[in-house]
């Protein structure tokens, strides 16, 4: 690694009024490196990262790029030096082809007109260099969001790039797909390229990058080389409290060939051919964790179970009685509710507030003609704030601009609103930073030991065990193994999931 860094602040800080996003931060990136930026929801991530790229103005401090000092006053300014950024939410236009997308801006022109062939030569180029087969002339929102997730990557490279910020970019990725950013990723560093890479997840963190800044409150924690650094320590670093608070798992104890009654069991439930004879049972007071591959029928179980997909075949008992749950009131009305994986597009409504979001199901269970007082909505929004501690604690707030982790405390206020007895949670952590999780983690703990049953849904497995009393392995839509958590290590439950076969 050179000596001197590509880009380095000093002192880096940001005021907001008179609160400091960034309090003296001092951050540095070397060429050819992936640096991690680690931190809560509010640690101050995303206020350096628009220092680093002229998003916002330093209220103290210097940024220096190749021992320089420069001041960005806009993006603009920032790209004109090669440092450029693509985020979690793409801002590209779908409507448009990928060779547009990629040429934003900068299109080549002839006799003062766009030069279309051009403008697809120059794209071609660009996605030929980073190995994608993609056509230029294809109509961008007719991709998938993986592949418009690299557009945007190749936008961002296609001028002379110097330092790339990539901000929560597997977040919509799966396993190959991840891996091919993260060949292209590779690639960009063995040109030289000074990469910043930001995720909630810790496995890509110790896979991809070299070094690691954690932040805390708007303050340096500390850099670390990522082959040094443990990662129970880097969890720590980040919450600023002990590795205890990680024990999610509930006190009560399923046992093996246990004769009490399952709150719900189902038995050979079959969906299309994504579920096929699928046997499942969630006992009272337990989380039963359920992992398998992407494909595997996760989601799909999780819509068979609670009416949102209609069975094809098979029998679903709640405490004993068979049940028809053929949509998601008659699931509400037996205590069955369902958090779906995709928070923003079936779950929060981001324009409306906390207190019309945690009362929404409540009022949609009673119906029109039997509205929700103003003063009864106030009553339990804050009842709710107060007991997942949602923050801001803002009834009034548009939910859309809550972090996250919060908008996941409000799903799950307005579930259990409801007063279920099932909560059936399909990746409740996914794309919330590490304090978020383990708030999240630890309140399905503390429902499952008020006798709520959960069933928790994660493409992480040791979360699933973490989190989980039993796991339900899942291969090809059925349940091929429950096992005791106590009976797994992640390394037996990878291979289980991986190669599943019967244990014992």
């Amino acid at each position: 690694m050179d000596a001197q860094p590509l880009l380095e602040l000093t002192g880096a800080t940001v005021y907001f009024g008179a609160d400091a996003a960034l309090d003296g931060v001092d951050f540095r990136l070397f060429p050819g490196e992936v640096h991690s930026l680690m931190g809560e929801n509010g640690a101050g991530k995303s206020t350096l990262i628009k220092a680093i790229t002229g998003a916002l103005p330093l209220s103290a401090g210097v940024l220096r790029l190749d021992g320089q000092v420069v001041r960005f006053g806009s993006p603009h300014d920032a790209q004109e030096v090669g440092v450029r950024s693509v985020y979690q939410e793409i801002d590209l236009l779908p409507n448009l082809s990928v060779a547009e997308n990629i040429s934003l801006g900068v299109e080549p022109r002839r006799f003062g007109m766009i030069d279309w062939r051009q403008m697809r030569d120059r794209a071609g180029d660009v996605l030929a260099d980073l190995g994608l087969d993609i056509d230029p002339a294809s109509v961008l929102g007719r991709h998938s969001l993986a592949v418009q997730q690299l557009v945007a990557i190749a936008r961002a490279i296609s001028t002379d790039v110097r330092v790339l910020v990539l901000d929560e970019p597997t977040s919509s990725l799966d396993t190959d797909e991840c891996a091919e950013l993260f060949r292209i990723i590779e690639d960009l560093k063995q040109r030289g390229v000074a990469i910043i890479f930001v995720s909630h997840f810790l496995d890509q963190v110790y896979e991809i990058s070299d070094r690691v800044t954690v932040l805390r409150d708007g303050k340096l924690v500390g850099e670390y080389l990522t082959r040094e650094l443990l990662r129970i320590d880097l969890v720590q670093a980040m919450l600023g409290r002990s590795a205890e608070s990680l024990r999610t798992r509930p006190r009560l104890r399923v046992a093996d060939g246990s004769s009490e009654e399952p709150f719900l069991s189902a038995r050979a439930v079959t969906v299309g051919s994504r579920i096929s004879g699928a046997d499942i049972d969630l006992m009272e007071g337990e989380v039963l964790g359920v992992a398998g591959l992407l494909g595997s029928g996760r989601t799909e179980l999780a819509r068979a179970l609670t009416g949102i997909d209609r069975l094809d075949g098979g029998i679903i008992r709640i405490q004993g009685s068979d049940e028809p749950i053929g949509n998601p009131r008659a699931a509400i009305s037996l205590g069955v509710v369902y958090s779906s994986e995709n928070r923003r597009t079936e779950g929060i409504v981001g324009e409306l507030s906390v207190q019309e979001n945690i009362t929404l199901a409540l009022q949609a269970e009673r119906g029109v003609l039997r509205r929700i007082s103003p003063a009864r909505q106030r009553e339990l929004a804050m009842s709710w704030i107060d007991a997942l501690d949602i923050r801001p604690p803002d009834p009034d707030r548009p939910a859309g601009t809550l972090s996250g982790g919060n908008q996941q405390k409000v799903l799950l206020a307005r579930l259990l609103a409801l007063s279920p007895r099932l909560l059936v949670l399909d990746e409740p952590t996914r794309g919330i930073d590490v304090g978020a999780k383990v708030e999240v983690q630890n309140l399905v703990g503390e429902l499952a030991d008020n006798g709520l049953s959960v069933m928790f849904i994660s493409a992480e497995l040791e979360e699933v065990l973490r989190v989980g009393n039993r796991v339900a392995i899942l291969l090809d839509g059925r349940v091929v193994d429950t096992v005791p958590s106590d009976d797994l290590t992640p390394d037996a439950l990878t291979a289980l999931v991986a190669r599943p076969e019967p244990v014992g």
